[in-house]
């Protein structure tokens, strides 16, 4: 399975948040709202999750073995650097209470971790 495209939607805000991500797979699955995350080690790809009722945040989806993890990591921060100074990039302003970020994307492992919480 390889990462065969990768949409990066910068955003603008004052958290931690820098970007939305949707990739695609072997031109034929897509998996959207993953997050570039400004983390306390560097930027890391968060996975897309639901916010459960009692405040956890829970993965929709995610790689079950650190090789694909490292896979969509690389191709995703690779088109986030290389996208940089693009001048068709349009950053879209986002409010600090429409960001919601799990304690495990703000924690110092966050960036081979699951969001997952049960």
């Amino acid at each position: 399975m390889q990462v065969t495209d990768v949409r990066i939607r910068r955003i603008q805000t004052d958290g931690k948040l820098r970007a939305y991500v949707s990739i695609t797979f072997d031109d034929s699955f897509v998996v959207h709202d993953l997050r570039i995350i400004d983390g306390r080690k560097g930027m890391f790809v968060a996975m897309p999750s639901k916010l459960l009722p009692n405040g956890n945040h829970k993965d929709i989806a995610h790689p079950i073995n650190t090789e694909v993890r490292e896979q969509i990591q690389t191709a995703v921060l690779k088109e986030y650097e290389a996208t940089e100074h693009e001048e068709q990039i349009t950053s879209e302003p986002v409010e600090a209470e429409d960001v919601e970020l799990s304690s495990t994307e703000l924690s110092d492992d966050s960036e081979f971790e699951s969001t997952e919480q049960e």
